[in-house]
């Protein structure tokens, strides 16, 4: 893939057409496989599934809202990059995505979380994710109209070019201008009243004087100024008491009372570095229009959302249990209607949710697939086995991917001014290790080599500042050394590994 293919893989929309068009089963996998190992079904799947919801949207309308997603259940041990995937394509696609665990919910009338919760969750992210690229879409706008602000803070002027009455509370512009090098207040060089042309000159110099605060503001000169901003207060209501189930309540009562509540002006003395701040959000407030945000983010939600619902298995179970069955089969029953295709009311508006994509996933080691209930195996056509990692993918793993373990641990040594490089073999023994780690204790896959790099590279990473060397090589022996007495302690391995 080219620079330029892979720059747009990361910072393309879903409005861009092209981009999407270019989104192909077999260009999805390529980009899956820089980030994920193997798993080469999963991909395949979940690409597929990606495909299908671009050709729907060139379906005929009579025929689109009849064709339903494929949803996919992922079954395999933690660690083989289950989760990875479900991530990985929402970011492919620009879509709205989530991810809940199935064992969090409990059934509708105990206490806990209702099923629902996670479509409101994925409205949520939709409404922040369209909103931050509209405010990227206005931002230079913004940053002009705060500058402005700024200065009109810094140097105010009435409109006959004179400063206005000031606020008894507020402090004197002229204070913050004094012992600025090279800017001097305009009114210090005020000229005779009785001189006709004594205001004229007045503005002129206001006017420079105002070009000279400028060019310091964006040389960020004046960072660390201070000066007064008025901000708005509402009443906080975080530590409010609510009724038991609200957590589940179809609107935000927080917000619903903060907007009843009058707001409440106050005037602070910040930094100009933090009053560009504030000031910068309330212009992106007053240029993003959040109707478009909100009617969008429903529109993302309903044909793009992507729920990716983690621990399926631990929902399943032997069927026709006596007596309440409030975090199994019941959740089962709750989770039926919402991936069937239901409405589900959120803060911003009703939400249909029969083109969200579903992705389950689970270990499955007591239960299986069949447990679920036959509706809702129904309901998840696809069925995708990942294999558990082996010792050559852990080469691979730590090697390979864009975001790969080792060039990690190298990022973060050389902001120390030092090279941190693995041999080959090195690399071998580290997923070695970890193999068999894995093997004699519980099978966390990937996750493993986390826990060996940390404990490996330990006491180079505490000394390092103070070692004073500029290159460290970290081969075979070196990993053998640092971990001997852990591996070969099967308490101690236990513990730390």
């Amino acid at each position: 893939m080219s620079t330029t293919e892979e720059s747009r893989s990361t910072t393309a929309s879903p409005q861009d057409a092209d981009w999407v068009e270019e989104l192909t089963p077999r260009q999805i996998v390529l980009e899956l496989d820089k980030y994920i190992v193997g798993q080469d079904a999963a991909k395949r799947a979940v690409a597929i599934a990606l495909r299908n919801r671009w050709r729907r949207q060139r379906v005929d309308e009579e025929l689109r809202d009849e064709i339903m997603p494929n949803n996919i259940i992922l079954i395999g041990p933690t660690g083989v990059g289950k989760t990875e995937i479900a991530r990985r394509l929402a970011r492919l696609a620009g879509a709205p995505f989530v991810k809940v665990e199935a064992s969090k919910f409990t059934e509708v009338g105990y206490v806990g979380r209702d099923v629902e919760s996670m479509i409101r969750d994925l409205v949520d992210f939709a409404v922040n994710m369209v909103r931050e690229e509209r405010e990227a879409d206005v931002e230079e706008l913004a940053q002009q109209q705060v500058e402005e602000r700024l200065l009109d803070l810094l140097l105010p002027a009435g409109p006959d070019g004179k400063p206005p009455a000031e606020d008894p509370g507020a402090r004197s512009p002229r204070a913050f201008i004094v012992g600025i090098e090279g800017v001097r207040p305009p009114e210090d060089e005020e000229e005779d009243g009785n001189d006709p042309d004594a205001a004229q000159r007045l503005r002129e110099r206001r006017e420079r004087t105002r070009e000279k605060l400028r060019t310091l503001l964006k040389d960020n000169k004046l960072e660390e100024r201070t000066v007064d901003i008025e901000v708005t207060q509402s009443q906080p209501f975080e530590n409010m008491m609510l009724p038991m189930g609200a957590e589940g309540m179809d609107f935000n009562l927080t917000e619903m009372l903060q907007d009843m509540m009058p707001k409440k002006k106050k005037r602070r003395t910040v930094t100009v570095a933090e009053a560009r701040r504030i000031l910068l959000q309330d212009e992106l407030d007053k240029l993003v229009d959040m109707d478009e945000v909100v009617n969008e983010a429903l529109e993302r939600t309903e044909d793009m959302g992507i729920i990716f619902l983690d621990e399926i298995d631990k929902v399943a179970g032997e069927r026709g249990s006596a007596g309440p069955d409030v975090s199994r089969e019941g959740v089962q029953r709750d989770l039926l209607p919402v991936v069937e295709g239901s409405t589900v009311q959120t803060k911003y508006g009703m939400v249909r949710t029969d083109h969200i994509l579903f992705v389950a996933a689970g270990a499955f080691h007591v239960s299986k697939p069949s447990d679920l209930i036959p509706e809702l195996q129904g309901r998840f056509p696809i069925r995708v086995e990942l294999k558990p990692l082996r010792e050559e993918d852990f080469v691979r793993i730590l090697t390979e991917p864009k975001n790969a373990l080792l060039r990690q641990y190298q990022a973060l040594v050389g902001t120390e001014n030092v090279t941190l490089t693995f041999s080959d073999d090195g690399v071998r023994e580290i997923a070695r290790i970890a193999a068999e780690v894995n093997s004699r204790m519980e099978n966390i896959g990937a996750r493993r080599l986390h826990t060996v790099l940390t404990t490996l590279l330990d006491d180079l990473l505490y000394e390092l500042p103070d070692s004073g060397r500029s290159t460290i090589t970290v081969d075979a022996a070196t990993v053998r050394e640092r971990l001997k007495s852990i591996v070969e302690d099967e308490d101690l391995r236990r513990y730390i590994l």
